[in-house]
């Protein structure tokens, strides 16, 4: 057990270039982790059809993006052992592992057979594959953070981990334009055969590009002084269950932010709204792109005004605007009407996600940061954020409103404004 000298304001900041050296190898492993997920929901309804035939087409579906949620079911274990190895054997150890397991499972996707060529087996690789993912991923946030964290100087903390959530909407442009091009120049037969594979492909190459990196990363100074917490979890209960919960509550609208307001858009495009394929892609392109751009600017400003006016004000936009907005599209379903969407809850997630892991990280001492974070992080990803898409796809077949999102983005974002209203960092500090 460290004094309060290892708490966050007091990380030892590094030369220019090792910063710039740690963002690059965060960004590239977290963009390639969230490419490959992104890719899946995205492809979900031809997956369905490939993977889960079955007689009805709302059944399909929804076995498909339930397999996204099946992920999420290993997303608390993985956070749990590989947040714990982060803070005690090192955020590079772990870091490498994430990225590893992620490849794994992206390579079970890339090549495994048809319902049609192999039967049950088929459906069986595509769910061994999201739980290989989801544990990867349950450790991929709270290491990749605390990294960064232990890193950077302290006045600079939500301008540096914003580019973890830019890395996303780099991730998200990456995949929506592959996808967009895919449904544009492929046929039907060809994107069946084969043409859904190609983003699984591609994130199949990058994955030796991440692992290389990040097994050339720096260890935290911390590490060299011995400054690691023997048992994390014992020393997170000891901590008490506010931070915790804190963090859980800020996380709930920031994972509907990225799981209902961009990743389901395309498959909401086709079945909601009855639109091409296509438009769904180049609409999320719109909201992708303001959220890499934006993101880092409102992370910056959160260092300087504090996290809390932005954590606030972007909940109650979203209450205030997603009710309306959905109803917009619904009545006026077109590419130009889905873009504005976008546009406009683009500005607010960029405005939630730049300060919104800075700010969880604050909660939390740097001995157990990594533990912490993925603790909050993957239990409020696997309520509200893993099985949204299952949860929404029900709620819209079974009602016959397709208002049903809005509803539950007023719901998740009306939570997290607690949380916000509520939230101190662990000490005292220039953030607010």
């Amino acid at each position: 057990m460290q004094n309060a000298s290892l708490y966050l304001d007091n990380a030892r900041p590094t030369d220019e270039a090792a910063r710039r050296r740690a963002v690059l190898a965060v960004i590239i492993g977290n963009g390639f982790e969230w490419f490959d997920f992104i890719s899946y929901s995205f492809f979900a309804i031809i997956i369905a059809k490939l993977f889960f035939p079955v007689g009805d087409r709302n059944i399909s579906l929804l076995l498909s993006v339930s397999t996204v949620g099946v992920g999420f079911l290993m997303r608390p274990v993985g956070g749990l052992i590989l947040g714990a190895l982060a803070d005690k054997a090192g955020r590079k150890v772990a870091l490498t592992i994430t990225i590893l397991l992620m490849t794994m499972g992206t390579a079970l996707i890339s090549f495994a057979p048809t319902y049609k060529q192999a039967g049950l087996l088929a459906p069986a690789i595509i769910v061994l594959a999201r739980l290989l993912q989801g544990f990867s991923a349950g450790g991929e946030m709270g290491g990749a953070t605390a990294y960064l964290m232990d890193r950077v100087p302290g006045a600079q903390r939500g301008y540096y981990t914003s580019w973890i959530q830019a890395s996303i909407g780099f991730a998200i442009i990456l995949s929506a334009a592959l996808g967009t091009w895919i449904l544009n120049y492929l046929s039907a037969a060809q994107i069946e055969s084969w043409g859904w594979r190609i983003p699984f492909l591609v994130g199949l190459m990058l994955g030796p590009v991440g692992m290389y990196i990040r097994s050339n990363l720096v260890e935290s100074d911390r590490l060299e002084r011995g400054a690691v917490e023997s048992a994390p979890l014992l020393d997170i209960v000891r901590n008490g269950a506010l931070p915790i919960l804190l963090g859980f509550g800020l996380v709930i609208f920031w994972t509907v932010c990225s799981y209902v307001l961009l990743f389901y858009i395309p498959t909401y495009a086709v079945k909601a709204l009855k639109l091409e394929s296509s438009a769904g892609f180049i609409a999320v392109l719109v909201g992708a792109s303001i959220v890499l751009v934006v993101t880092p600017v409102i992370g910056h400003l959160s260092d300087r005004f504090g996290r809390k006016p932005f954590l606030v004000g972007a909940t109650i936009a979203a209450i205030a605007l997603a009710y309306p907005l959905f109803a917009f599209i619904n009545r006026q379903p077109s590419l130009g009407s889905l873009m504005l969407f976008q546009l406009v809850f683009g500005l607010v997630i960029a405005c939630y996600e730049g300060p919104v892991l800075a700010a969880i990280s604050e909660l939390f001492p740097a001995r157990i940061q990594s533990t912490g974070i993925c603790i909050a992080y993957n239990l409020a990803v696997i309520t509200f954020g893993g099985f949204s898409a299952t949860i929404i796809t029900w709620a819209i077949a079974a009602t016959h409103n397709n208002l049903a999102p809005a509803v539950y983005v007023i719901v998740t974002a009306s939570l997290s404004l607690v949380a916000a209203i509520a939230w101190r960092p662990a000490q005292a500090s220039t953030v607010r």
